[in-house]
């Protein structure tokens, strides 16, 4: 028995020396950690946008496409499963630190140095990517959806040539996840191009154009068909939410008198023109500057989500109309809203679980309370944070991040292209917010601050990876970056292809 114990006790001290248990250390931290927060964050906090989508994954209310129906899809099987709401809140805890893992495991595998991959995962602990793990919130799953495949790619480009299953396993996954982020967020396809151009890399260093438009084919014919599968899951009424955007447009640009002239050339009802003009009166009086179906149109109680359904047409046709004759004022008015989401930071923390005036919370919520202390203490953590480093919840900040990575020709390490590509999927996302931005949330930066939070992370450990090989080896040499012995066997090659590296660092 004491031989057995003995032999146990030299292969673990072994493993550890040479590193090969380093990386299941790495997921037991990150196991913990995952669940610490989700400890924190349950049963999960919710909005009225969250409760909505709770009472359709519960049947409780018909799904409609005013919010995505995919996510009311995916909350209701993980319901089937598990007979508990609160596992949405515990998957997206589990996604975002599974994920870390994954690449905290690869800057191990590269570097070899245990600080730098435990930096990596601390990515997790920021106060501005905390503070949204759970709540559940269609922007973090489009977020962390979109950082799965980020991790999938660099997974799949550092695989060796002869694991052809599993790469194209995690080819598949990738290519799921990354519908699942086109269809929960209807502005996240800019932000899921980039991304996919790093999927198709990562298979194909160098891919011809037959190759690009092929897998641009597959790409397109899986998100369509995915949508078509929700849709026949769901069955959502058609709400056509689109149409928001030429509202807010509309009674923010013109004058009333000028929003009822436009009401009565485009053949408006009644109706519909009296609610124009009473929301161009309101937002004027009250200094509402942006979303204005929301705050200044009259609603029916309770909300009618199919109103907008029976009169997009004649809305869209008075902004074509209009807008024109008032590009000044509209490009005023886009840039004023603009700027607003990029320098203010509303709800960097949204506290706890609560629902509009008028609203009820659904019974299953009530039957779970937050615990308190852990949510005060969360709520120091952050707005103490945003109050001492504003910029991490703003918007523009993590533009320039996102510019700053597009622009750059090479980063230290190997994933310039990579880092290259992650910064145009923020990029792109924070652009298309510029038409059409109803409000300055943080969650509508949420995944440019944490893709910029992790390439950040990446490009530092870099650095520090480069600077401990000039000072132990050769420096500029290609081959001379740092590896993790395996016991009894060499490292592994990195698999064929053109790779934009930079020397002997990550």
């Amino acid at each position: 028995m004491s031989g057995t114990v003995d032999r146990w006790t030299t292969a673990l001290r072994r493993a550890w020396k040479d590193g090969t248990a380093w990386p299941w250390c790495l997921a037991v931290i990150a196991a913990a950690c995952g669940y610490a927060v989700a400890t924190v964050f349950h049963p999960g906090y919710l909005s009225s946008d969250s409760n909505t989508q709770l009472g359709q994954a519960l049947g409780d209310e018909p799904v409609n496409d005013w919010h995505p129906p995919v996510m009311a899809l995916a909350w209701r099987i993980l319901i089937r499963i598990t007979g508990d709401f609160s596992t949405m809140a515990a998957l997206q805890a589990a996604a975002l630190w599974g994920t870390l893992w994954v690449l905290a495991r690869l800057v191990w595998k590269r570097t070899g140095s245990r600080g730098l991959s435990l930096a990596v995962l601390a990515v997790g602990f920021a106060p501005h990517i905390m503070n949204l793990t759970g709540v559940v919130w269609k922007d973090v799953h489009l977020a962390y959806a979109l950082l799965a495949v980020f991790a999938i790619a660099l997974t799949v480009r550092d695989l060796p040539q002869g694991r052809v299953k599993t790469r194209w396993a995690l080819l598949v996954l990738g290519l799921l996840l990354l519908t699942y982020a086109a269809l929960v967020r209807k502005n996240g396809v800019p932000a899921a191009i980039p991304v996919f151009a790093l999927l198709v890399l990562a298979a194909w260093p160098a891919p011809g154009r037959r190759r690009w438009l092929a897998a641009a084919g597959v790409f397109v014919a899986v998100v369509m068909g995915g949508s078509a599968a929700v849709d026949a899951a769901t069955a959502p009424l058609a709400t056509r939410v689109y149409a928001v955007i030429p509202v807010d447009d509309l009674v923010h640009v013109l004058t009333p008198d000028q929003v009822r002239a436009a009401a009565e050339q485009a053949g408006a009802d009644a109706d519909l023109r009296d609610r124009m003009v009473t929301a161009a009166v309101t937002c004027q009086k009250r200094h509402i500057t942006s979303d204005g179906y929301l705050q200044c149109f009259p609603q029916r109680r309770p909300f009618d989500v199919t109103y907008l359904d029976q009169r997009a047409d004649v809305i869209v046709r008075m902004w074509t109309q209009q807008m024109p004759k008032h590009w000044k004022g509209y490009a005023e008015y886009r840039a004023r809203v603009f700027t607003k989401l990029l320098f203010r930071s509303n709800q960097t923390f949204w506290n706890g679980t609560r629902v509009n005036a008028g609203a009820r919370l659904h019974p299953e919520v009530r039957k779970q309370p937050l615990n308190d202390t852990l949510r005060f203490a969360l709520q120091n953590y952050v707005t103490g944070f945003a109050r001492d480093l504003p910029m991490l919840f703003q918007g523009w900040f993590w533009l320039a991040v996102s510019l700053v990575l597009v622009l750059r020709r090479r980063w230290a390490g190997p994933y310039t292209r990579e880092l290259r590509l992650l910064g145009a999927s923020s990029l792109l996302y924070l652009l298309a917010y510029l038409p059409t931005a109803p409000e300055s949330n943080y969650r509508y930066v949420y995944w440019p601050a944490l893709s910029g939070t992790v390439a950040l992370a990446l490009i530092a450990t870099a650095l520090v990876a480069r600077r401990r090989a000039a000072a132990t080896g050769p420096a500029g040499e290609p081959d001379a970056r740092p590896t993790v012995p395996s016991a009894g066997r060499a490292p592994e090659a990195a698999p064929a292809g053109p790779r934009e590296e930079t020397g002997a660092v990550v």
